[in-house]
Protein backbone atom coordinates (compact mmCIF):
# COMPACT_ATOMS: atom_id res chain seq x y z
CA UNK A 1 0.00 0.00 0.00
CA UNK A 2 1.21 3.65 -1.08
CA UNK A 3 2.01 6.14 1.77
CA UNK A 4 -0.21 9.25 1.58
CA UNK A 5 2.30 11.89 -0.43
CA UNK A 6 3.87 14.92 1.50
CA UNK A 7 3.06 17.85 0.67
CA UNK A 8 5.67 20.56 0.33
CA UNK A 9 4.48 23.38 2.79
CA UNK A 10 4.60 26.39 -0.08
CA UNK A 11 2.60 24.37 -2.43
CA UNK A 12 -0.81 26.16 -1.41
CA UNK A 13 0.79 29.35 -1.92
CA UNK A 14 2.22 28.35 -4.93
CA UNK A 15 -1.10 27.18 -6.40
CA UNK A 16 -3.37 30.08 -5.18
CA UNK A 17 -0.46 32.52 -6.58
CA UNK A 18 -0.47 30.60 -10.16
CA UNK A 19 -4.52 30.77 -10.02
CA UNK A 20 -4.89 34.59 -9.71
CA UNK A 21 -2.25 35.26 -12.42
CA UNK A 22 -5.22 33.82 -14.60
CA UNK A 23 -3.42 30.01 -14.66
CA UNK A 24 -5.27 26.67 -14.56
CA UNK A 25 -4.16 24.12 -12.11
CA UNK A 26 -4.45 20.44 -11.72
CA UNK A 27 -2.79 19.57 -7.95
CA UNK A 28 -1.29 16.12 -8.92
CA UNK A 29 0.88 15.17 -5.95
CA UNK A 30 -1.30 12.30 -5.22
CA UNK A 31 -0.40 10.52 -8.82
CA UNK A 32 3.06 9.19 -7.39
CA UNK A 33 5.54 7.54 -9.27
CA UNK A 34 7.23 10.53 -9.51
CA UNK A 35 4.45 12.46 -11.10
CA UNK A 36 4.87 16.40 -10.98
CA UNK A 37 2.91 18.22 -8.10
CA UNK A 38 0.96 20.29 -10.43
CA UNK A 39 0.31 20.79 -13.60
CA UNK A 40 -0.41 24.04 -15.05
CA UNK A 41 -2.35 25.34 -18.44
CA UNK A 42 -1.91 29.15 -19.56
CA UNK A 43 -2.60 30.64 -23.26
CA UNK A 44 -2.86 26.78 -24.75
CA UNK A 45 0.56 25.63 -23.24
CA UNK A 46 0.99 22.79 -20.16
CA UNK A 47 3.36 23.06 -17.53
CA UNK A 48 4.62 20.38 -15.16
CA UNK A 49 6.13 21.59 -11.68
CA UNK A 50 7.56 19.74 -9.11
CA UNK A 51 7.38 21.86 -5.79
CA UNK A 52 10.06 21.72 -3.29
CA UNK A 53 10.21 24.27 -0.71
CA UNK A 54 12.81 26.92 -0.89
CA UNK A 55 12.85 27.36 2.50
CA UNK A 56 13.68 23.84 3.47
CA UNK A 57 17.12 21.97 3.99
CA UNK A 58 18.83 21.85 1.07
CA UNK A 59 19.11 17.95 1.62
CA UNK A 60 14.75 17.90 1.85
CA UNK A 61 14.88 20.48 -1.74
CA UNK A 62 16.50 17.04 -3.84
CA UNK A 63 14.35 15.21 -5.78
CA UNK A 64 13.72 11.65 -4.52
CA UNK A 65 14.96 8.51 -6.41
CA UNK A 66 11.04 8.17 -7.96
CA UNK A 67 11.15 11.99 -9.23
CA UNK A 68 14.53 11.73 -10.42
CA UNK A 69 13.71 8.74 -12.64
CA UNK A 70 10.37 10.23 -14.22
CA UNK A 71 12.67 13.70 -15.19
CA UNK A 72 15.21 11.87 -16.51
CA UNK A 73 12.64 9.85 -18.46
CA UNK A 74 10.28 12.30 -19.23
CA UNK A 75 10.27 13.68 -23.05
CA UNK A 76 8.23 16.64 -22.28
CA UNK A 77 8.57 19.75 -20.31
CA UNK A 78 9.38 19.60 -16.63
CA UNK A 79 11.11 21.94 -13.93
CA UNK A 80 11.13 22.45 -10.34
CA UNK A 81 9.75 25.20 -8.69
CA UNK A 82 11.11 26.51 -5.01
CA UNK A 83 9.22 29.56 -4.82
CA UNK A 84 5.87 31.75 -6.04
CA UNK A 85 8.61 33.55 -8.28
CA UNK A 86 9.98 30.33 -9.87
CA UNK A 87 6.60 29.18 -10.81
CA UNK A 88 5.60 32.22 -12.22
CA UNK A 89 8.85 32.83 -14.11
CA UNK A 90 8.11 29.05 -15.38
CA UNK A 91 4.77 29.45 -16.84
CA UNK A 92 6.31 33.20 -18.36
CA UNK A 93 4.73 35.45 -16.07
CA UNK A 94 8.16 36.64 -14.60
Amino acid sequence: MRRKAAVDRNQPKIVSALRKAGCSVAVTSTAGKGFPDIVVGLQGKNYMIEIKDGEAYPSDRKLNKTQKKFHSTWKGQIDVALCVDDALEIVGLK
